[in-house]
């Protein structure tokens, strides 16, 4: 599996994450998921600094929280309730011999996307129906490429004004479109230092999604837009067969 952006797995900035992207509001559609498919265990995949994970175990609900970005889920670890997720280092590989019987396993924001490599990415789903119940579902978004939302990405150096009193400026440049990959790089200057995460997504359409769900064992089930990003976005759930 390829490794995680600097942006989850350096210890600097996966520190920062969640104080440059506070508003989580895109989260309150898989919490009400959750709820309309009656999950009571739920496989949070790509769970980065345990923002879901998190809300979804103040709920009652059995939460396993996966991610192979150590730094990230040292943060998570270190948040109130953290103890009530099972958190796992590591990729969806490491699911199915722990036998988790899931209602529910989600790939929120970009996870699904980060799969570039069509062996990852089938690997990926494989594993995740091995983690799921008979009848058990995948939620993923994955973002619409004829939105070709990467035209609007670019960040010119802004300061930003962090809870602690410090000031960073952060900035984003596209530097490569090449689809369906698209890669950018994101900078944080801060305490005199300069930090850069360079990521690649892939923007696979909608029937290419549908397709490798089928082939992996699932029946797609529903197709909705992400409430907060009309447009721009699907999420996609398949059922496992």
């Amino acid at each position: 599996m390829r490794a995680p952006d600097a942006a989850f797995a350096d210890p600097r900035l996966a520190e920062l994450y969640d104080l440059l992207d506070p508003d989580r509001s895109d989260l309150e559609h898989y919490v009400a998921l959750a709820e309309e498919h009656g999950a009571r265990r739920v496989v949070d995949l790509g769970c980065g600094t345990g923002v879901l994970a998190l809300l979804l175990a103040r709920r009652g609900l059995d939460v396993v929280g996966v991610d192979p970005a150590t730094a990230s889920l040292e943060v998570a670890r270190a948040k109130p309730g953290a103890g009530r997720v099972r958190w796992i280092d590591g990729d969806a590989r490491s699911l199915p011999p722990l036998a988790l019987a899931a209602d529910l396993l989600v790939m929120t924001g970009n996870v699904a996307q980060v799969f570039v490599d069509d062996d990852d990415w089938h690997t990926t789903l494989a594993a995740a129906r091995s983690s799921l119940r008979r009848g058990g579902r995948l939620v993923l978004e994955t973002r619409r490429p004829e939105a070709r939302a990467w035209e609007g990405w670019d960040v010119a150096a802004t300061q930003v004004d962090l809870p602690d009193g410090r000031r960073a400026t952060v900035a984003r440049e596209v530097t490569e479109v090449a689809l369906p990959l698209v890669t950018f790089t994101s900078t944080v200057e801060l305490d005199g230092e300069v930090l850069r995460s360079t990521s690649t997504l892939r923007f696979r359409p909608l029937d290419e999604v549908e397709s490798d769900l089928r082939a992996a064992g699932f029946d797609v089930h529903d197709v909705r837009e992400a409430p907060e990003r009309p447009g721009l976005e699907h999420v996609v759930t398949g059922v496992k067969r």
